[in-house]
């Protein structure tokens, strides 16, 4: 959608690093397992931002794809990758209706929900492939402000990678602070 592009792109116009340049710390946390269990090294970040996910994978030897409805966060990532001797697939992709058409050894889903591509996430996941989602979990502070569709209900990310053919390696949910959120670390079934 173009309102969401533009939004994002005024996020990210602003700051030096809207989200600081530091990947995930869930990211940061499992990297050794992920090294030890993707089978290859193909990895997609889903909802990229400027790149800090990407830059981090691309660091520890994976084949990144990169890709955000933001055209200056995407920017950003390209600028920084360069600036790091990194090759990035940097795309700039609306995911509201978009399919994935490739097969990955690890997805990447931070900070963004979009309940009818977790489906197709794991479905481009190779045989073995692994899944890293990590979001934002409601909570009566940010439901007073923003749309409940943004956010996960508690129990939710269990739940739906429960009934996929794999196995959950690791699931929590922070229920304090200023942003709430749920992870889970998925491994496909090989």
């Amino acid at each position: 959608m173009e309102t969401d592009r533009i939004k994002w792109n005024q996020r990210f116009g602003v700051a030096d690093a809207y989200q600081g340049g530091h990947p995930s710390p869930f990211l940061e946390r499992e990297i050794e397992r992920i090294l030890r269990l993707a089978p290859g090294r193909r990895a997609l970040d889903l909802a990229c931002g400027e790149g800090r996910n990407s830059i981090f994978l691309a660091r520890h030897g994976f084949r990144v794809t990169g890709l955000d409805i933001s055209d200056v966060g995407i920017a950003r990532g390209e600028r920084q990758a360069r600036a790091e001797g990194l090759e990035i697939d940097f795309r700039r992709q609306d995911l509201e209706g978009w399919h994935i058409g490739e097969e990955y050894d690890l997805i990447v889903n931070v900070n963004f929900l979009l309940r009818p591509l977790i489906p197709e996430e794991v479905g481009a996941l190779a045989p073995g492939g692994l899944l890293l989602f990590d979001t934002i979990l409601e909570s009566p502070q940010l439901l007073a402000t923003h749309n409940p569709d943004f956010f996960l209900r508690h129990g939710e990310l269990e739940r739906i990678f429960g009934a996929f053919e794999g196995e959950v390696l690791f699931s929590e949910e922070i229920r304090e602070g200023d942003m709430p959120t749920a992870r889970v670390l998925f491994r496909k079934a090989g």
